[in-house]
């Protein structure tokens, strides 16, 4: 009912990044250009920080999409790995044969054989890691060891590290100054602008499958004020602006439907309402959002799946 309500064919603003929704702002782009002129030059350690929910993730699955030919791709989307742990996830990745029950110097070498290989084939062996912020001190220092591997020419194993800025207070400390100095590239991501954030929903809704504009103007002021050029908190807002536009029958999201939805939202600034708007707005909202998810089938019984 609510992809009918709106005309879409998919739910727009869904939080599980997903390429197909993919809008090309001018940051990502400049990241992702970054990314592929480092990868294919050759370079070591190469660092992407941004904020919660600014769209790290998605760019990560970006490159994985569109990648060379004579790249070797490892993702590690966990990166809370002992040492041991990361070897083991890179054999993998790198597709290393090997027994279950062989020792960890037996795995390193193994994996060193393994890079050796890929360089002999041409092929680049470059390892992904989102989170990176979450590396343990022990594993980063590792993945920095295993960087030391190389031809004369070029290194044998790259790194992407895609993270929050915590690693950058991380890396700041004086055990990581050799790693600090092997990071020859290293973008930051910006959040969106205003216009930008404008664009971004125009353009999802236009992906999801619908001509016509879903918010109105002051809606998408009201987005981009609340969600602080978010990515993620754009989505957010904008799925339960609908999801209550729905429920009151409206062909599109309005002022106070962003507001409602800034109100139920966690880590949304400028929330300096009135007690009265406040008292009298959650109960509304609540009452919206279920009748609108009960309509579309986004509760279901069966252990809330």
């Amino acid at each position: 009912m609510y992809l009918q309500h709106f005309q879409l064919s998919q739910m727009p603003f869904g939080l599980t990044p997903d390429t197909a929704f993919f809008v090309p702002l001018e940051q990502h782009e400049d990241v992702l250009a970054v990314l592929k002129t480092a990868l294919c030059a050759g370079e070591g350690f190469i660092k992407v920080c941004g904020e919660v929910g600014s769209g790290k993730t998605l760019l990560c699955r970006k490159l994985l999409q569109h990648t060379e030919p004579d790249w070797q791709l490892a993702y590690i989307p966990d990166p809370c790995l002992t040492p041991l742990e990361l070897r083991w996830a890179l054999a993998l990745e790198l597709g290393l044969k090997h027994s279950a029950n062989i020792e960890p110097p037996q795995l390193l070498q193994l994996l060193q054989r393994q890079l050796l290989l890929l360089a002999a084939q041409g092929k680049k062996a470059i390892v992904l890691i989102d989170e990176a912020q979450a590396l343990p001190d022990e594993t980063l220092e590792a993945l920095r060891l295993l960087t030391n591997l190389e031809t004369e020419k070029r290194k044998l194993l790259q790194v992407v590290l895609f993270a929050q800025p915590e690693l950058n207070k991380k890396l700041a400390g004086y055990r990581f100054r050799q790693l600090r100095q092997r990071i020859t590239f290293s973008s930051n991501l910006a959040l969106m602008s205003k216009s930008q954030i404008s664009a971004y929903v125009c353009l999802r809704v236009q992906q999801a499958g619908c001509s016509r504009a879903l918010f109105s103007h002051f809606a998408l002021n009201a987005l981009a004020r609340y969600s602080r050029g978010v990515p993620r908190l754009v989505n957010i807002l904008a799925h339960k602006a609908l999801l209550l536009a729905f429920g009151e029958g409206k062909p599109y999201a309005a002022l106070r439907h962003v507001k409602l939805a800034a109100i139920d939202t966690e880590d949304v600034t400028a929330k300096s309402k009135a007690w009265w708007w406040y008292a009298g707005s959650t109960g509304l909202l609540t009452l919206a959002c279920v009748a609108a998810a009960s309509q579309t089938g986004l509760f279901r019984l069966a252990g809330g799946q």
